[in-house]
């Protein structure tokens, strides 16, 4: 049995397994009592089946949850952060699959306090199970891909990896000689006796059917699209990355690491930290734009009436890996003219009247809330740069593209400290300091330092206009 169908046999049992248990403890009327001396169930009857009727309606749970969970029985690479939410989702269809069979057939249905206890218990049991067997090691050991636009890179560093080499991927177009091109088109071997499975717009599929744990990333330049790319599918998949010491100023790594090929820090977020801080943006978001509902109202009418101009403003910012999302901002300056070289506002006279309140309050971020609810964006982490503008900002400052290592947020250790893109080495200097002391609790301290310094700017900005 090849490792694909033991991965499907062991998900499928431990689905079925843990879902009987979870049934089976809950069902328990000591337990089910107990739970009932809680203020929030006491109001639900503690009716366990038992008996043949018992054991068909386990039997009809455990089917439905098992047929649920289909989507995660096939093998494939996948983020732990992703596999906990896929899991999580799929508990809550199978209880309101039993929740729907038991509404319209009583022979069916699972007691309501048997359904509301076990839920959290599956919530947590099943996301754990996918998250162990998707992670335990491979008896083969580490299968390991490279991935390169060098040839001769792809030999060095071939020849310092510690695993087992399932082959390269790598453009037909860098190789030179008829040999060799022969060889690549036709599937054979090349560098260093290894594989070619494809060219670069091949690795997500590599990824998920050869079961790689790592990508060793070996080009020429750590500047080109293609590279972070690469690591962008490696962040999506849930697979390791490598790459030569020499590329170490583009990427997140380990302070203390030697050796030719160097661990990347693609998540430096431990998984409860990310569930922590998903949680934190869509709270913040939404009482955001519910709270401030009239305000945004009230801007929309004003901008209106300044100069009869859009409300909002639209732009392209850089995320995570170098991709690209639109941002919302309301409009404050006068469209058109856009230049892409960072200008101070004092000296730019493209503001309108009602933009300056709304930069000076920063009230004019506020659309912002929608692309932190919609996972664009976080509350907390390094500012979203105009795509225009990144250029500008990598050429002059070395370092730059390891701010794309976390999501970008609407407010951070630059933001609060008034750094903007004017100072691209101090405002670089201050992300890197956020990226590798980042936790939640500093996320908190952040806000509420950016909560405190906009209601500071928001009561300068009314006095100085009843003094006018």
């Amino acid at each position: 049995m090849d490792s694909g169908w033991r991965y499907r046999v062991a998900s499928v049992a431990g689905v079925a397994v843990l879902t009987a248990v979870a049934i089976t403890l809950i069902n328990n009327a000591t337990i089910q009592s107990t739970a009932t001396t809680i203020p929030i169930f006491d109001r639900l009857p503690t009716d366990p089946p038992t008996g043949s009727e018992f054991t068909f309606e386990l039997l009809v749970t455990i089917a439905v949850v098992v047929s649920v969970f289909l989507p995660l029985y096939k093998p494939r690479p996948r983020r732990i952060l992703d596999t906990v939410v896929l899991a999580q989702k799929r508990v809550l269809v199978a209880v309101l699959v039993l929740a729907t069979i038991g509404y319209f057939d009583y022979t069916y249905r699972l007691p309501r306090l048997t359904v509301v206890l076990v839920t959290p218990l599956l919530l947590l049991a099943l996301p754990a199970w996918f998250v162990w067997i998707r992670k335990r090691p491979s008896s083969n050991g580490e299968r390991i891909l490279v991935v390169g636009d060098d040839l001769q890179v792809i030999e060095e560093v071939a020849s310092a990896v510690d695993g087992t080499l399932l082959g390269y991927l790598c453009p037909t177009s860098v190789v030179t000689t008829t040999e060799r091109t022969e060889a690549i088109a036709d599937g054979g071997l090349s560098a260093n006796g290894l594989e070619r499975l494809g060219g670069l717009s091949r690795i997500e599929d590599v990824l998920v059917e050869y079961d790689i744990d790592t990508v060793v990333l070996a080009f020429e330049h750590a500047d080109r699209a293609e590279f972070f790319g690469a690591l962008d599918a490696c962040y999506e998949y849930g697979v390791g990355a490598k790459v030569h010491r020499n590329h170490t100023d583009s990427v997140l790594t380990a302070s203390d690491e030697v050796g030719t090929l160097v661990d990347v820090e693609i998540e430096p977020w431990d998984i409860q930290d990310y569930i922590l801080k998903r949680a934190f943006d869509i709270v913040f978001a939404t009482v955001g734009l519910v709270v401030l509902s009239p305000v945004i109202v009230g801007i929309a009418v004003a901008i209106k009436m300044d100069d009869g101009g859009p409300i909002l403003y639209t732009q392209e910012r850089t995320a995570v890996f170098g991709e690209a999302f639109n941002i919302y901002k309301f409009r404050s300056m006068a469209p058109g003219g856009e230049s892409a070289t960072p200008v101070e506002d004092e000296k730019n006279n493209r503001i309108t009247a009602v933009g300056k309140v709304l930069r000076r309050t920063h009230l004019d971020e506020t659309p912002q809330l929608w692309s932190i609810l919609v996972g664009d964006m976080s509350v907390v982490g390094p500012r979203a740069v105009w795509t225009a503008e990144e250029s500008l900002l990598e050429a002059d400052t070395q370092s730059w593209r390891q701010r794309w290592f976390v999501k970008p947020g609407l407010t951070g250790l630059a933001q609060v400290n008034n750094i903007e893109s004017t100072n691209p080495s101090e405002k670089l200097r201050l992300d890197l300091k956020y990226i590798r002391k980042q936790s939640f609790s500093f996320d908190v301290k952040l806000v509420i330092r950016q909560i405190w310094k906009v209601l500071g700017d928001i009561l300068t900005a009314v006095q100085t206009a009843i003094l006018r």
